[in-house]
């Protein structure tokens, strides 16, 4: 097998010129979801500051009315999709409810 017609198999193209652009835009895709991986982790933290406080403070774990808040604001952003989303989101940062 040549090494031209490898790329191609890989990316399930049929050019050697789209297996390139497919490449090159699975590697942006990768650079991306690294950068989201590392948001999230981000806002996990920043979420585990927030219930320390509010339980510290004698409130509760999690706060329904701002949840409500994100629920929509991902749902507007991003139609019912992102509602599920954002509830993905929500119980990888505030654990289940």
């Amino acid at each position: 097998m040549t090494t031209a017609t490898q790329p191609t198999e890989k990316t399930g193209a049929r050019t050697a010129e789209a297996a390139e652009t497919i490449t090159g835009a699975r590697e942006r895709i990768d650079a991306l979801d690294d950068r989201i991986i590392g948001l999230v982790q981000e806002r996990m933290a920043v979420s585990a500051v927030i219930q320390q406080e509010r339980i510290a403070s004698g409130g509760r774990r999690v706060n329904l009315s701002r949840e409500m808040e994100i629920l929509a604001r991902y749902r507007d952003a991003l139609g019912k999709p992102g509602t599920t989303l954002a509830m993905t989101l929500l119980e990888l940062c505030r654990g289940k409810v």
